[in-house]
């Protein structure tokens, strides 16, 4: 998250405890700072892994799948989904050790 949007966040936290803005409002606010998702290709995933130096079976464990979906998505056998796609995407941004 950026630093304005962080700002902001908190901006809007401090409007609600004061009863300025309402629950379904701040709601929208804190979607905003979700990490966002996209798709990743066979190389965007291996280049990741390579990232941070770490074998198929060990990257799979960080990502709680097996080693052989991970080895999927590197041959483009199959594409990252759901949550996974979610860890890949925070590992992308954030780095591997906030799902470590």
């Amino acid at each position: 998250m950026s630093d304005i949007l962080k700002s902001v966040h908190k901006t809007a936290k401090g409007l609600k405890n004061s009863g300025v803005i309402d629950k379904t409002t701040m709601r929208k606010f804190d979607a905003l700072c979700l990490t966002t998702v996209h798709e990743f290709s066979a190389e965007q995933v291996r280049a990741l892994r390579l990232k941070y130096k770490l074998s198929q079976p060990v990257f799979a464990q960080y990502l709680n799948v097996s080693d052989k979906l991970v080895k999927k998505w590197e041959q483009g056998d199959s594409k990252p989904r759901g949550a996974a796609l979610k860890m890949l995407s925070i590992a992308e941004k954030k780095g591997l050790e906030v799902i470590a």
